[in-house]
């Protein structure tokens, strides 16, 4: 059995943080800002996967009102999601997702994004995708006061 789910993440951009995307700092003079590391590409790939396996939302799973998730790599989040899919029969059958930012330019990290997921996920490189664009300046995003990340997961039972 197949099954799909969608996710999304926004964080603000604001001084004084690391910008952490996909598992990769990025140079930039602005970061994330959030209770984890605020990586927002793999926060929506992690609701992506708990939603295609009916298990709720990262928000449920790792809330920001508990400390032990305090400054965390959300490449730990996404692998405890992972072998929550494992725990229910589920793995992953691909991955796609889309950041929305205006600036920095993503293209040269996404590569190692892909990587940090795939080995994160124990699943091939080919089974993950990762996009970026900008808003052409518009909106929050092309205002540069904060970024946005769509992913979608395919999964299915073993």
């Amino acid at each position: 059995m197949f099954r799909i789910g969608n996710g999304y993440d926004v964080h603000r951009l604001v001084e004084g943080r690391k910008l952490i995307l996909g598992g990769v700092e990025i140079p930039h003079t602005l970061g994330l800002d959030g209770h984890s590391d605020a990586d927002a590409l793999l926060h929506a790939l992690c609701d992506a996967l708990l939603g295609a396996a009916g298990l709720g939302d990262l928000g449920h799973h790792f809330p920001d009102t508990d400390d032990q998730y305090k400054g965390i790599s959300s490449l730990v989040l996404l692998e405890k999601v992972n072998a929550s899919l494992h725990e229910k029969g589920f793995t992953v059958v691909n991955t796609d997702a889309t950041l929305v930012a205006q600036k920095p330019k993503l293209a040269p990290f996404i590569g190692q994004m892909r990587e940090n997921i795939a080995r994160t996920l124990g699943i091939d490189i080919s089974q993950v995708n990762v996009k970026a664009t900008t808003t052409e300046k518009l909106g929050f995003a092309g205002r540069e006061e904060g970024l946005a990340a769509y992913a979608v997961a395919l999964i299915e039972s073993r």
